[in-house]
């Protein structure tokens, strides 16, 4: 059990949250798959919260980026829809909730690598739901 509460393990059922801290990563109606693409360290951090209920939402991207963060929204999906691109969810606390999206394909081709990279965030974008801060 981790100090969340929440057990060691992420379930395939659990939702997770990508908070969506630029514009370029979903337009009006949908997100995109730059959200999802994996930072310099391998790995695409994520929180293990759905999308409601709201509050608790927002306020833990407020405690992880700051009261003053601008925050767009988030892209919520199943953590089943990331193994199903043989892809793993893994807890990393703290702090708490935080997990990370780790196994993004490898290439010594740097634009190889980027393109399978896309086409896997973009399947995961596609099955995500954007939550808007505004709604």
């Amino acid at each position: 059990m981790l100090l969340s509460g929440l057990p060691d393990s992420v379930g395939d059922d659990e939702d997770i949250t990508r908070v969506l801290r630029s514009s370029s990563h979903f337009t009006a109606s949908y997100v995109k798959a730059s959200a999802f693409m994996p930072a310099n360290d391998e790995a695409t951090s994520v929180f293990r919260h759905g999308a409601e209920p709201r509050e608790d939402l927002w306020r833990i991207a407020r405690e992880l980026f700051g009261p003053d963060a601008r925050i767009y929204g988030a892209a919520v999906c199943k953590v089943r829809c990331i193994r199903e691109q043989r892809l793993e969810v893994v807890a990393d606390e703290p702090p708490p909730r935080h997990a990370n999206i780790i196994g993004w394909p490898m290439n010594v081709d740097p634009e190889m690598q980027r393109a399978q990279q896309k086409e896997l965030a973009l399947v995961i974008a596609s099955r995500s739901t954007l939550m808007r801060t505004n709604e």
